[in-house]
């Protein structure tokens, strides 16, 4: 089985620096670390609904980057961390909505305390399966 890792554009400077990879491909399975509502050029946004929004987006780009036919319809299982769960979850759920229409993927929601880059409320890992 092989092993790859990929990231997308605008991450390499965080990659490199924080010694990760936005997304992890084993087999026909693709992991992404979480992935945070930050814009193209990396700056984190301060608006909680537009976070959420671009978290969606930059899973989808974490998941191409492994495999151009990933999307979020690939997904079968979600790990979201907010720093105020009673403000971000109803946008987790609602993108949830729009980026899977037709599918529940397994859902695991934590709260914590403080998340890896100063400014993010919420943070996204997925995994999905690549299918043949």
């Amino acid at each position: 089985m092989s092993i790859s890792v990929h990231n997308y554009a605008g991450t390499e400077e965080k990659s490199e620096a924080f010694h990760y990879s936005q997304a992890i491909k084993i087999g026909n399975v693709v992991k992404t670390s979480g992935q945070g509502g930050w814009d193209d050029s990396g700056k984190v946004v301060s608006d909680l609904k537009k976070q959420v929004e671009l978290a969606f987006l930059n899973v989808e780009k974490a998941l191409q980057a492994a495999d151009k036919s990933l999307s979020w319809k690939n997904v079968y299982a979600v790990r979201s961390f907010h720093i105020d769960l009673d403000e971000s979850a109803d946008y987790v759920i609602d993108n949830f909505r729009k980026f899977t229409p037709d599918r529940r993927p397994i859902f695991t929601c934590v709260e914590i305390r403080k998340l890896g880059i100063e400014g993010m409320q919420v943070e996204i890992e997925v995994e999905a399966l690549i299918e043949s």
